[in-house]
């Protein structure tokens, strides 16, 4: 048993000073003074904030590895970059790819699978050519029940998401695949409407793939106004969001935006990393080192070469936040949107996502200026500063 005391507590809805007992990596107590009165072993956090661990749904790699890579120890690179960052639970994700690649995406990750890393996200490779961003169109096609089964067969259950566009042929019936296997269909990299969109969410397409990055918005057609992605996922009240919170991606006050019309039970902060977050290299590649896309970093993201479109962003969860703070939004409910709520859209919220008793202890000290200082994972220190 340990005390974590004389902390700054965010919970859900506000933060308060108190402690917390951990005990057989869960946690077991709250209480609201600094110090409790047993004499269970104490950790003195100095006032310092405690945050639930961070919960990232939307990452390709980090520290100099893509999970693309397809190898056990691209994984546990990548991860261990992130936790460093405070993020405590990792969906690594994939991009469009041959078959013979993403089953060895599947494969690499059945070694490494845990608490830490879950669950898989794949990206693609049913996603409409028009908004394909920095994804190889080599790779791009519509939904083949034949390829899909095949991945979900030899997944066994690894996926917990995938993105696709809703207005492909097939999509309606790749989407009710997914539901009857548990996964999150997600829509993404598409030029859909708000009727295609509409009709997906009835086939579970719920989420939506880092919203106003590679998605359709109003058009005109014959004068007359039509919806796209983007106004869908605030018309559809109950769909969830996530957006890349890298300052680049989205403008502070959009971000803000966001925030205020769809609510912080409803949106997820994500950084959509590749390779080189986490380091301080100038050039990279988006995807596997043997095929995948050459990118540039500047001006603090990275873009394709010719600089035609972003490549994914270069942020780390500690910097989300600060964005997200920058942008007016909340502690509490930057934090929230960090964690409990992509815990609550990955189905994972009764577990982590919230200082609460009976939750795991993952969780995260940080000071004012969100530098990361400690991370516990299930109730073990498994990262601290010097």
């Amino acid at each position: 048993m340990e005390w974590l005391c004389n902390a700054q507590l965010i919970l859900p809805d506000r933060i308060t000073p108190g402690c917390v007992l951990i005990e057989n990596g869960k946690i077991a107590e709250l209480r609201d003074q600094p110090w409790p009165e047993d004499k269970t072993a104490r950790t003195d956090l100095r006032g310092q904030y405690l945050a639930p661990g961070f919960v990232e749904i939307h990452s390709h790699g980090a520290g100099g590895a893509d999970f693309m890579d397809g190898t056990p120890e691209a994984f546990l690179s990548a991860a261990e970059t992130h936790l460093r960052h405070g993020v405590t639970t990792l969906f690594p994700t994939s991009v469009a790819a041959d078959l013979e690649s993403l089953t060895q995406f599947l494969r690499a990750f059945k070694q490494v699978k845990g608490p830490l890393m879950p669950a898989v996200h794949l990206e693609g490779p049913y996603i409409n050519m028009e908004m394909r961003g920095a994804i190889d169109p080599r790779y791009i096609k519509n939904p083949s029940p034949a390829e899909y089964e095949a991945l979900l067969a030899y997944a066994g259950g690894d996926i917990g998401r995938w993105t696709a566009a809703p207005e492909l042929p097939g999509a309606m019936a790749f989407g009710d695949t997914l539901v009857k296997q548990g996964i999150l269909p997600s829509i993404g990299h598409t030029c859909a409407g708000y009727a295609e969109i509409k009709q997906a969410s009835r086939h579970g397409f719920t989420h939506f793939t880092h919203l106003y990055s590679a998605m359709s918005t109003i058009t005109r057609a014959g004068g007359f106004r039509v919806t796209g992605a983007i106004e869908s996922a605030y018309i559809l009240e109950d769909a969830t969001v996530e957006v890349i919170a890298d300052g680049c991606h989205l403008p502070p006050e959009l971000l803000a935006y966001v925030y205020r019309a769809k609510g912080v039970d409803k949106v997820c902060l994500t950084g959509d990393s590749m390779r080189c977050a986490g380091t301080d290299a100038g050039e990279s590649v988006l995807g596997p080192l043997k095929d995948g896309l050459p990118v540039i970093i500047e001006d603090g993201v990275a873009k394709l070469p010719d600089r035609s479109a972003f490549a994914g962003s270069i942020a780390m969860a500690d910097r989300l936040l600060r964005t997200a703070l920058a942008a007016g939004i909340p502690l509490h409910d930057t934090i929230r949107m960090m964690s409990l709520t992509p815990a609550r859209v990955m189905g994972l919220d009764g577990e982590i996502g919230s200082i609460e008793i009976g939750k795991h202890a993952d969780l995260v000290v940080f000071d004012s200026a969100i530098k990361i200082k400690r991370v516990m994972k299930g109730g073990t220190w498994a990262w601290t500063s010097v």
